[in-house]
């Protein structure tokens, strides 16, 4: 598990080049409707300061859009442990590629309140989880 200067665990980062333009890629991740066909029901509206939850496995989780940079920047923060999610777009031709940055994680040993797990255990299962999300999920929302 890699950890940086301050011993936090790194960044979980993923990045695909899908078959589809930006503007497509962007309402797709930017929209409730878009969230909810390859993420998580959610009531999320794209407007900086609006309060909305995602229904993860463990219950409602609380999230907060701080950054929209359209077509190419979305931020929100994910729950209350500090963690945040950022998508980055940059058109390539007539393909995106899309960036997924799931950062804010603390200590290894910190324990995730909710998961009652240790930090260094649902880093690595939440980094399965968005490679599978991103690589095919959003690649079969966009693309198909």
């Amino acid at each position: 598990m890699e950890t940086n200067r301050d011993n936090h665990i790194q960044d979980i980062v993923h990045t695909a080049v899908l078959e589809a333009p930006i503007q497509k890629v962007w309402e797709t991740v930017s929209t409730a409707e878009g969230i909810a066909s390859w993420f998580m029901p959610n009531d999320f509206q794209p407007i900086v300061g609006h309060e909305f939850h995602v229904q993860s496995p463990f219950g409602p989780s609380p999230c907060k859009v701080v950054e929209i940079e359209a077509p190419h920047r979305l931020t929100f923060t994910w729950d209350t442990d500090g963690w945040y999610v950022t998508f980055l777009l940059k058109e390539v031709g007539e393909k995106t590629e899309f960036t997924l940055i799931h950062g804010g994680w603390k200590q290894p040993d910190a324990v995730v309140p909710k998961a009652k797990e240790d930090a260094a255990v649902i880093r690595e299962r939440m980094n399965q989880g968005w490679d599978a999300i991103v690589h095919e999920k959003l690649r079969k929302a966009v693309e198909g």
